[in-house]
């Protein structure tokens, strides 16, 4: 992948930062996917009444995901990036079943007991030890069980937080995963 595509940014942009990085790519990427991340929180507070619902049915019939993309415009609903991009979310949600869109959405009840859990499952562990085990399952929990946590599913070296700060880096707008929902086949709500 070229560094503009892994991080939205334009042509030009991208070619002052790695002039300035002296052609280290890696440390421009790093740059840019920061100066992105600023630019989409600054823009979370805009308005969204537009955008898509795209369903994803796997090839068995078994399982589908389904998800409410929004952004600000018709514009921008109506771009084939978009699309796309809502259509790899159903995919990722029918394939790994996230409960909830992101960190902070995980109720603290959820958080305290899976730390318990794991605090038990290592309980002859020395307390030093302890912390960064705990620290690193939660890490794992947190990509079982929120969308935007999780290493996408056509490249686990990217994570659809990422993905998702790009689209808004290159649209240029707000967009939101409104909600989404998965449906197994016999699994009962």
């Amino acid at each position: 992948r070229t560094l503009r595509d892994a991080t939205g940014a334009p042509v030009m942009r991208v070619k002052k930062f790695l002039e300035a990085q002296t052609g280290d790519s890696k440390k421009a990427e790093e740059i840019l996917k920061k100066e992105g991340f600023e630019k989409a929180s600054k823009r979370a507070e805009r308005e969204t009444t537009q955008g898509v619902i795209s369903i994803y049915a796997h090839h068995t019939q078994k399982f589908v995901g389904v998800v409410e993309l929004l952004c600000e415009t018709d514009f921008v609903a109506r771009n084939e990036e978009f699309k796309n991009f809502a259509k790899d979310l159903t995919m990722q949600i029918a394939a790994s079943n996230p409960a909830y869109i992101r960190r902070e959405d995980v109720p603290e009840e959820a958080v305290k007991k899976e730390a318990e859990i794991i605090k038990e499952q290592n309980k002859n562990k020395p307390q030093k030890a302890l912390d960064k085990i705990v620290e690193g399952k939660l890490k794992s929990f947190y990509q079982e069980v929120c969308l935007m946590e999780q290493p996408f599913i056509k490249d686990p070296k990217v994570f659809i937080k990422d993905l998702f700060t790009s689209l808004i880096a290159k649209t240029g707008e707000n967009i939101v995963i409104n909600r989404f929902t998965r449906y197994q086949l016999g699994e009962t709500a």
